[in-house]
């Protein structure tokens, strides 16, 4: 029923048009031959539409879809921590190919922002555990993102109070710790003698909560027992950092690990 009044208004209309064109013909002249039924009923449902017109908005709506690619794909590559590497396949890149298409995108300029704070993030991670190699790295890395953020300046100077700091830093061997070797077990009981000497905080880091245990487990058996004030933190490499106690205060509270 829908279709057939459609078809009934469309018919009237062309009638309408024939009537005018009809009354007109009798008032003027024209070297025109007169349209006939079906010619006008297709100038009257015919749409009109500018071919330049199309083109635009065929080229808006790639643009558009393009941009939205790039930031759905920006966005999986953060998640996943993809921020600078590899290469061909990170966020950065992406963000930077839509403020090429479209300079004021804020969905982009947010998410350099975000590659920034997740470095810093990394880089204030890095320093707590004393991995301070890889902390500048990730400093110079959210730089590299945009020097201007303020927050870059408060990172590096966090870390370099860390480095001055005196405390004592030993990375393990991850494959020794895999193995729990006689050999990082020698070099746990080194530790734990400085540990007890310094009457230092010792922070553990290890790849899994276990792996932690066992190291301060066996710490604490080299030293016959002596408690031991620190913490575990689990992260992806093994490292031990003892804090001296004039970093300390603010730890008091801390228990030895159970």
């Amino acid at each position: 029923m829908k279709h057939k009044g459609l078809r009934e208004i469309r018919l009237i209309a062309a009638a309408a048009v024939i009537l005018v064109s009809g009354c007109q013909s009798t008032d003027t002249k024209s070297d025109d031959p007169p349209m006939s039924e079906t010619e006008v009923l297709q100038e009257v449902t015919a749409p009109h539409v500018d071919q330049g017109e199309q083109q635009e908005w065929e080229i808006a709506f790639r643009r558009q879809r393009l941009i939205g690619d790039l930031l759905y794909d920006a966005l999986k590559a953060m998640q996943q921590d993809r921020l600078l590497l590899p290469i061909d396949d990170n966020a950065h890149g992406r963000y930077q190919r839509v403020l090429a298409i479209d300079p004021g995108n804020q969905q982009a300029l947010e998410g350099l922002q975000a590659i920034v704070a997740r470095y810093l993030e990394l880089a204030a991670t890095a320093t707590r555990q004393g991995r301070f190699a890889a902390a500048e790295e990730y400093i110079d890395r959210a730089a590299f993102v945009d020097r201007r953020a303020p927050a870059i300046a408060e990172a590096e100077a966090a870390l370099e109070v860390d480095r001055n700091s005196g405390d004592l830093v030993f990375e393990l061997d991850p494959q020794e710790l895999a193995s729990e070797s006689p050999a990082l077990i020698e070099q746990l009981a080194e530790i734990a003698d400085q540990a007890v000497e310094h009457r230092a905080f010792v922070s553990i880091t290890a790849p899994t909560d276990e792996k932690g245990r066992w190291i301060y487990g066996t710490m604490r058996e080299q030293v016959n027992g002596v408690r031991l004030r620190g913490n575990i933190e689990l992260g992806g490499y093994a490292v031990i950092r003892l804090r001296m106690p004039d970093r300390d205060a603010p730890r008091a509270a801390a228990r030895e690990p159970s």
